[in-house]
């Protein structure tokens, strides 16, 4: 059924959607969008027309395909929380280790991440973490993941940055690089790059997570650049000022994870409010040069926060630029603790 949305001059489409043999089935929601093409879509991906033709569409290429049965997961233990909620490390099918997003009620838009998970599940980058499905029959929804073992980049940086040598962290940085460069390929905005949206595996590869989340979140401090839960710290001016997000914003965000990781997990701008980074920047005060980054590698970063997105590099011009100050040959540390709870296979879906 397409409705007259709560908000003015929108559309909605309820679907009743019967799972297994449920006799009564779920109603769902969800919000008709229309781009600057005059073209409406659900998921950004999937433009049309016209609401008729979306909706055949839509009847014909269901996101339910990549639900996963609830019954096949096994959770294990409490690893973190974010701004969706409780993350458990879990297995699956009894022989796979995943990561498990529970979703609590009400702090994401499900219905438009369950449209879009189909294309988030087909971003494969041996430096994404991979999206294996979702569970959304009951609440809480799951989010099913990669699990890496050595955990929140930002945590390892301030647990074991001291025992890494600066060609590590250089190394870490080109490790996301490589994978911002795939979505900038992709045509696929971040919105939220920062060092606690890395993960950590056991080889200290690190792995970009939580891309285009930033979408789905329902909690208006953190959407509005007025909040407080705003990351005002990561978000280039056109971003605090305009809402504005582009690959040219995640290159900005970029630059302040550089400087968290060769600062080994500091805050930037600890001393400031979102108010006063935001007349900082403005005024054109950037961040300090950490003192592991060399005046070469500090450039690099510096690069990144142009005020006019156009004079910022590409992630591809970035690998470009970092790649002579790696050293690919020289062997990283074994992590100092990497407690596994099975198989590290990945699983094939």
């Amino acid at each position: 059924m397409v409705r007259n949305s709560s908000l003015d001059g929108k559309y909605t489409v309820s679907v009743l959607c019967m799972i297994s043999r449920e006799k009564k089935g779920t109603v769902k929601h969800y919000h008709v969008h229309v781009n600057n093409a005059n073209e409406f879509y659900l998921a950004e991906n999937h433009c049309f027309s016209s609401i008729s033709k979306l909706i055949h569409y839509h009847q014909h290429n269901s996101a339910e395909t990549w639900q996963l049965k609830r019954e096949d997961i096994v959770l294990l233990k409490e690893i973190g929380s974010g701004q969706f909620g409780v993350v458990q490390v879990g297995q699956w099918k009894g022989k796979y280790d995943v990561a498990v997003k529970m979703i609590k009620e009400g702090s994401m838009s499900e219905e438009e991440f369950i449209e879009e998970a189909e294309t988030m599940m087909k971003l494969n980058h041996p430096k994404l973490v991979k999206l294996y499905g979702v569970c959304t029959n009951t609440y809480p929804i799951y989010i099913v993941a990669e699990y890496m073992v050595n955990g929140c980049l930002l945590s390892y940086l301030k647990n074991h940055g001291k025992e890494l040598h600066p060609f590590q962290l250089m190394e870490m940085c080109c490790h996301v690089c490589e994978a911002m460069a795939f979505l900038e390929k992709h045509q696929f905005i971040h919105r939220d790059l920062a060092a606690r949206n890395c993960l950590v595996d056991t080889d200290l590869t690190v792995k970009v997570s939580d891309f285009g989340m930033a979408r789905y979140v329902l909690d208006d401090e953190y959407v509005s650049s007025l909040g407080t839960k705003f990351p005002v710290k990561w978000s280039a001016p056109e971003v605090f000022h305009y809402t504005k997000f582009s690959s040219k914003s995640d290159v900005w965000a970029f630059g302040i994870l550089m400087w968290e990781v060769f600062s080994l997990g500091k805050h930037p701008y600890e001393r400031c409010d979102n108010m006063q980074v935001i007349e900082k920047i403005t005024h054109g005060y950037r961040l300090y040069r950490p003192q592991l980054a060399s005046e070469a590698v500090y450039q690099i970063m510096y690069s990144c926060w142009h005020e006019l997105p156009e004079k910022r590099p590409t992630f591809h011009n970035l690998l470009s630029l970092m790649e002579p100050h790696r050293e690919d040959h020289k062997p990283m540390n074994p992590p100092l603790s990497s407690k596994n709870f099975s198989s590290n296979v990945t699983p094939k879906i």
